[in-house]
């Protein structure tokens, strides 16, 4: 009986200690996700505010300014960071982990030149507040998202969908110009957000495994930052729509 006691106790601690490995790895892991994806906000940031203070002085577009916002340039910086996306989902798993990190950087840095028109529209106030309220925000939509015991494919797969409706009713309003529409657009944008950054930070958790080699354990950690990442930057502009105050 005792050596039966024993082994069972031993088993037990085996299994405690394998469960406690576990769960420090995937703290460890989800803490570089978002360690990356709070480093490509600041870097988007500050590529943002420095290409405005670039473009614009006084009140008018400095002639970098105007070939930013007003010339076929700004087509460039609008579709390039779509375009480095994409590149970096599809060819992540032929890169090295430094040259993935290297691209998430490169992008973040052109989705802050091509944010930066940004203020132009709205007060640097209103920026700041809703930058702030979206952080809270996000940062309680994932913490949800990391402890529920809820599977929340399903939901996801409706939100999936309902992103790809929100994405043709943006393209018709560009010809529609309907105000009403666009705010319509903006509460649902916001409301699918919410709802996908959960749905993204419990499927960043669930790809944890602890047999993972550093290489790809990088890979998928530079990746789960990229989508948390494209989550916080879809949701403050859907949020600053209709919480930002226009310049005048």
């Amino acid at each position: 009986m005792s050596e039966r006691y024993n082994f069972q106790n031993r088993a037990a601690q085996t299994g405690a200690q394998a469960g406690a490995m576990i769960d420090q790895g995937l703290r460890t892991y989800m803490l570089k996700v978002y360690n990356l994806m709070a480093l490509g906000l600041v870097i988007t940031g500050l590529a943002s505010f420095t290409t405005w203070q670039l473009a614009v002085e006084g009140g008018q577009l400095t002639a970098f300014g105007t070939a930013l916002y007003a010339s076929p340039l700004r087509w460039v910086v609008m579709l390039a960071p779509l375009g480095l996306v994409f590149f970096l989902s599809f060819r992540i798993n032929k890169m090295s982990v430094a040259a993935a990190q290297t691209t998430f950087w490169i992008y973040a840095a052109l989705m802050g030149l091509s944010l930066s028109s940004i203020f132009l529209v709205f007060t640097g106030q209103s920026i700041v507040q809703t930058f702030f309220v979206t952080a809270a925000s996000f940062g309680a939509l994932s913490l949800y998202g990391y402890t529920t015991k809820r599977d929340m494919t399903a939901m996801g797969s409706f939100l999936i969908m309902g992103l790809f409706g929100l994405i043709i009713a943006s393209v018709v309003n560009i010809f529609l110009a309907s105000s009403a529409m666009a705010f319509a657009i903006s509460v649902i944008g916001v409301l699918i957000f919410a709802g996908l950054t959960a749905y993204d930070t419990q499927k960043i958790k669930e790809m944890y495994y602890d047999g993972d080699d550093t290489a790809v354990m990088g890979h998928k950690a530079i990746m789960g930052a990229l989508t948390l990442y494209l989550d916080f930057i879809n949701l403050f502009m859907f949020m600053l729509q209709f919480l930002g105050n226009r310049n005048n």
